[in-house]
């Protein structure tokens, strides 16, 4: 994968930057964000395909993208396909700071080192060609503008922009409401873009870490009983429950 188009991490990670303060909007959602800006790019590429509401590495061949390889070794080192749900929630947090010293790397960003209360030693990233984050909002908001289905890229951009949380950043106040509706709705776009959207969603919503509950009354007969999850383990739902959900939108 060369460097002549940027992947979808380093397109989300940059529409959150402010160009005024230097720092990210929606922090701590944003790393799962760039875990599932992951899976769409290497969906994208053909290495990795959806299987029910799980992830298959389909072909372990790397990118040539240094961070985009470490996450799909990792996915093949599972042996097995993995939910998407697990995978975004899962011990990799910290992507943001990753991404972040990616991006000053290839020269998109440079850091800004300052100070907070006048004490504590901060950094700031700022964008060394405004012009790259004006081109991708400007596909955002195009495709909210004319209700033309965007490319997989732009709508799975808008999926995970909205899953993060950034909806009201790129289009605050009253005035922009309509705009975050639209942008919600892309979501129906791109169905692997939605399936890591809702994802996303899910685990900051806790959904995946809740067991289920049996129903009222006990089981139904005929049926098989329900089998407790281990101590701290989330229980597995439904693979049919993120893609049921895309295709409904």
């Amino acid at each position: 994968m060369g460097r002549s188009r940027r992947t979808i991490p380093e397109e989300l990670l940059l529409l959150a930057l402010d160009p005024t303060t230097g720092t990210t909007a929606q922090p701590q959602s944003l790393d799962l964000g760039l875990a599932g800006a992951q899976l769409v790019e290497l969906a994208l590429a053909g290495r990795i395909a959806p299987d029910g509401d799980r992830i298959a590495v389909v072909l372990p061949r790397p990118t040539g993208d240094p961070t985009l390889d470490s996450a799909l070794e990792l996915l093949r080192r599972r042996g097995s396909p993995v939910r998407a749900v697990h995978w975004i929630g899962g011990p990799r947090l910290g992507l943001r700071q990753t991404y972040l010293t990616h991006l000053e790397r290839c020269g998109m960003v440079h850091a800004v080192a300052g100070q907070m209360c006048g004490v504590l030693p901060t950094t700031r990233y700022q964008a060394t060609d405004t012009a790259i984050s004006r081109e991708i909002r400007a596909r955002l908001d195009s495709a909210i503008r004319t209700g033309v289905p965007p490319d997989p890229r732009t709508a799975a951009l808008a999926a995970l922009a909205h899953a993060v949380g950034l909806g009201k950043h790129l289009y605050p106040g009253n005035e922009g409401r309509s705009s975050r509706s639209r942008l919600r709705d892309l979501i129906r776009h791109d169905p692997m873009g939605g399936l890591v959207a809702h994802a996303v969603m899910d685990v900051q919503n806790g959904v995946a870490a809740q067991p289920r509950r049996a129903p009222a009354g006990g089981r139904q007969p005929g049926a098989r009983a329900a089998v407790e999850p281990a101590a701290g383990v989330p229980a597995q739902p439904s693979r049919r429950g993120s893609m049921a959900r895309v295709g409904a939108r």
